[in-house]
């Protein structure tokens, strides 16, 4: 049942300093159907940050702390996971300051900006681990860089995909925007992948730690770049949009509330809860790749890069087909079929080598490892499309119900389910590799061989038992509700009421 709408003066936008006309105009031009292509191409570049970067370079982190610097593995997860819990805190409080920021350049781009040079430093330092560092100093170097580098990734990317979703209320056109920024994200990973395996880990490079710092400065000065050029583009959008009023409590009384409020919405708790478990089943796999390219298929460090750029290949074949797909199908729809493809991509392969149907090694393994890779890779395009487009659906329902507008706080939650992946992910599978036993110091020897056990339970929990985590997610997201329909009644109910909003500013009738 819809709850009735409520006055909330500290949540509402001001529109009693603009005429009628003038409150239209700024409706249209920052809340239009079409916005401008130069416009979501500067936005687009900031999804460098997440994707191209600590996505990316997650995984590098995770090979290098354990397999070439030899911390345990559920050491290592423990340490990347504390940012996780931290995240609980930072995300909605990121959400919440960026929703009533008020400032002459928006309520979403000082934020950012600030992010952008605390960003840069940190994930430097990550990879940059003073050298001699005993085990629990180096734990606690690990657990340091990756907090920091969470927190100021969530300030930048918290407002920053709450941007994204004021720039159109069009169910259509949120996905073109959603397609702009995935897009971004995704030639960076190509790029800082390439740019990896083919310079910093070329021969072998991948089990030495020589290359890792000059690689972690590398990225940082990509995501500098990009960022600053996100903000720069974005600028003068991000302070045309309306300001909160002033609002009357400090974060630490209203936020509880606000977390609780949004919890309210049953769409959103359903496509949270069903993010959240879908990014820890893609962290769990992804996080074990190279452990398993290396000492399972024996493939070269050189030659896993052909890999991830079949995964790339078909992520953009998935971010490209998704706005097409969902012209015919709800994009309900389309996450579902995503996943299904993500399942299959961890049942095949692997369930054929754990029978001995199929067991390429080294260089024969290559290409069919790249078509398993290109298909998972559409899977995760379909999902990356439409888990964002739905949560700004989700937003415009929010406000429907609610009166207010939650965009930081919904993608606050979207931004901790996605780093669900390389935090919980990542625990899960650290603490995996002790479980199976994988040997400490295996990583020092290009070309060391895993016993035969080790390698079965390492496939075993790369493959099916990520694929059965994606399956509760799949049962989960079932019941979500927003349809094509559905949503227009909503943004219908809403231009009706900002109308009214304008009417009642300038004391005329109501529309």
């Amino acid at each position: 049942m819809e709850r009735p709408r409520t006055s909330a003066d500290g949540d509402k936008f001001s529109t009693a300093n603009l005429t009628g006309a003038e409150a239209q105009e700024r409706d249209g031009q920052t809340r239009g159907a079409r916005p401008p292509v130069a416009q979501k191409i500067f936005y687009s570049l900031g999804q460098v940050a997440q994707t191209g970067g600590f996505d990316t370079a997650i995984g590098f982190v995770f090979f290098y702390y354990t397999a070439v610097l030899g911390l345990p593995g559920a050491i290592v997860g423990a340490a990347l996971a504390v940012g996780l819990g931290l995240d609980a805190l930072v995300d909605p409080m990121v959400g919440s300051w960026s929703d009533n920021l008020k400032s002459r350049l928006g309520r979403r781009l000082p934020l950012m900006i600030l992010a952008v040079p605390l960003t840069t430093v940190s994930i430097g330092l990550l990879f940059s681990p003073p050298a001699h560092l005993s085990d629990p100093l180096l734990f606690g170097w690990l657990t340091l860089m990756s907090v920091a580098t969470r927190s100021f990734i969530s300030l930048f990317n918290v407002p920053y995909i709450a941007l994204g979703a004021e720039m159109t209320m069009d169910y259509a056109e949120r996905t073109s925007v959603v397609v702009y920024r995935s897009v971004a994200g995704i030639l960076a990973g190509t790029a800082i992948t390439a740019l990896g395996f083919s310079f910093f880990f070329a021969n072998g490079g991948l089990q030495r730690a020589d290359g890792y710092p000059g690689f972690g400065w590398t990225v940082a000065a990509i995501l500098f770049t990009c960022m600053t050029i996100c903000c720069l583009g974005v600028s003068r959008y991000a302070a045309s949009l309306p300001q909160p009023k002033q609002v009357g409590h400090p974060m630490w009384r209203r936020l509880p509330a606000e977390v609780g409020e949004i919890f309210a919405n049953r769409s959103f708790r359903l496509l949270f809860v069903s993010a959240v478990i879908t990014y820890v089943a893609q962290g769990l796999n992804a996080t074990l790749n190279s452990h398993s390219f290396i000492f399972v298929w024996r493939l070269k460090s050189e030659d896993i890069q052909f890999i991830t750029y079949a995964f790339l290949v078909g992520i953009l074949l998935g971010v490209g087909g998704a706005p097409i797909i969902q012209r015919r199908l709800e994009k309900k729809t389309v996450v579902l079929l995503g996943l299904s493809l993500l399942i299959a991509n961890w049942l095949v392969m692997q369930s054929s080598w754990l029978l001995g149907l199929y067991t390429p090694i080294g260089q024969a393994a290559l290409a069919p490892m790249q078509v398993n890779s290109f298909v998972a890779g559409i899977g995760i395009g379909f999902v990356t499309i439409a888990y964002p487009s739905m949560m700004a659906d989700a937003a415009d329902e929010h406000e429907h119900l609610f009166g207010r507008r939650r965009e930081g706080l919904y993608f606050a939650g979207l931004g901790f389910a996605n780093k669900a992946a390389t935090g919980l992910g990542v625990l899960l599978a650290g603490v995996a590799l002790d479980l199976i036993r994988f040997p400490k110091d295996i990583g020092h020897t290009v070309g060391a061989l895993l016993p035969h056990a080790v390698q079965v339970r390492l496939v075993l929990v790369w493959g099916p038992v990520a694929a059965v985590v994606a399956v509760a997610s799949m049962v989960i997201f079932a019941s979500y509700g927003i349809t094509r329909k559905r949503h227009a009644e909503i943004a219908l109910a809403l231009r009706l009421q900002r109308g009214r909003e304008i009417a009642n500013a300038e004391g005329e009738p109501g529309v």
